[in-house]
């Protein structure tokens, strides 16, 4: 945006610059042009003076040696023609063609315009000036003059207008640049203070400073909507961690009373003493659960660890259920220990639903952490809800879990700027792939 701003000002720039160089151009070469007729049309106008009274003494020595001085002076051209339009008098070299100029002259007119000098041309300009009284024309007289200096002051003055056109719009590029960046200071904070938000940096602020007062509000206003949301999270986390918390102790305490009742209940009750023992254990596991998640919402931990010794610890439980753990990681390996803790999570997700016999593989290459397993898998419909809260399969209903696992792998993955997606392995199974962001 700040590179079309620059553009858009230099373009009106260039077209107001455009609007107040080229008609002074214009104007001084029209009025070099002008000046150089009134010039010339002068001596021409003496010559046809002189020659018209040569022509009525019949003695033209006097007009030979005006336009002889005339033309070696000036490095002109001048003509002297009867009223019938036979040469009569010429000094210097002639180049023009003439008979247009001959004609208006013989119709008692003289030059009135010429045209337009320029730096490129014309090289020279013709006057043509009839020469008599009234209406008894006894001549006309033909005068070629150069334009070189008059060329030569256009090109200087069109060469300065020039130079002060890229002078103002370099100087205007500069201006329009530096007026860009103020005006968009204010979108580039909230940019960066954006960005910085959904990276996971909650407390990340704009810092109003310099910027259209329009632009400034709004970045005042961003912050206290950032304010207001991020404590209404924190209220929530707060909530939730704190009722989690706090349900820890009356469930220990409810779990040991009714293990206390177990001497007491009569034969026919024992199932459904079982049961209601089976289903505290799935409640502790909930609560557990959503204590883990709050602490991962309100921060992720920013420390490495080393992956081998992690999944050391797993072969044991994979080794007592009869699957196989197989392992492809460098050697001394480290991540950071939000993606050990997803590892945590895939791992002990699969030893659940994959059957004796079967193998889990975990794979580190090229910043991403692949667990994959030869279980059941997922259909494509349940790898895409399978992220949300509280979700769980249809067939995973009798499978001890409380549903938050894999979102709470998400918010792992999302608090480390780590990408998390659930894949199909083949020919049967799911994979858990997670992408590290680059160091």
């Amino acid at each position: 945006m700040n590179s079309r701003l620059v553009v858009t000002f230099t373009m009106l720039i260039v077209f107001l610059i455009a609007a107040l160089a080229v008609p002074l151009g214009l104007a001084y070469a029209a009025h070099r042009t002008n000046r150089l007729l009134l010039d010339r049309r002068a001596d021409a106008t003496r010559f046809a003076e002189l020659a018209d009274q040569a022509t009525r003494d019949g003695d033209y020595t006097g007009l030979v040696s005006e336009i002889s001085r005339y033309a070696d002076l000036y490095g002109a051209a001048v003509r002297v023609r009867d009223r019938d339009g036979s040469l009569r008098l010429t000094a210097g070299r002639f180049e023009a063609d003439d008979r247009d100029a001959l004609r208006l002259a013989l119709s008692g007119r003289t030059t009135e315009d010429l045209p337009m000098i320029g730096p490129l041309g014309p090289a020279t300009v013709l006057l043509a000036e009839p020469a008599g009284r009234d209406a008894q024309l006894t001549g006309v007289v033909l005068l070629e003059a150069p334009a070189d200096q008059a060329r030569l002051d256009v090109s200087l003055v069109w060469g300065a207008l020039a130079l002060g056109a890229l002078t103002a719009l370099g100087s205007s590029v500069l201006v329009a640049r530096r007026l860009a960046r103020w005006i968009l200071r204010p979108v580039t904070e909230l940019d960066r203070t954006t960005r910085a938000i959904a990276q996971g940096r909650l407390d990340a602020r704009a810092h109003p400073g310099v910027g259209p007062s329009e632009l400034r509000r709004l970045e005042e206003r961003f912050n206290t909507m950032a304010d207001t949301v991020s404590a209404a999270m924190e209220r929530q986390r707060a909530f939730v961690a704190d009722a989690s918390h706090e349900l820890r102790t009356p469930l220990t305490v409810l779990g040991l009373r009714l293990e206390n009742l177990e001497p007491h209940l009569r034969s026919e009750g024992t199932a459904e003493y079982a049961e209601t023992l089976a289903e505290l254990d799935r409640l502790a596991l909930l609560v557990e659960d959503l204590l883990a998640l709050a602490k991962v919402e309100a921060g992720a931990e920013s420390k490495e660890t080393a992956l081998g010794p992690r999944l050391a610890a797993w072969r044991e439980v994979y080794a007592a259920k009869g699957v196989r753990l197989q392992t492809d990681i460098p050697e001394m390996s480290v991540v950071p220990e939000p993606a050990a803790r997803i590892a945590d999570i895939a791992l002990d997700n699969a030893q659940k639903f994959v059957p004796q016999g079967g193998t889990v593989s975990v794979t580190l290459r090229d910043g991403v952490l692949r667990v994959a397993d030869d279980g059941p898998g997922l259909t494509e419909e349940e790898r895409s809800e399978a992220l949300g809260r509280f979700w769980r399969s249809g067939t995973h209903a009798n499978v001890p879990g409380s549903g938050l696992g894999l979102a709470i792998a998400a918010e792992l993955a999302r608090a480390c700027g780590a990408t998390l997606c659930l894949l199909p392995a083949t020919p049967h199974g799911l994979v858990v792939e997670l992408r590290l962001p680059h160091p």
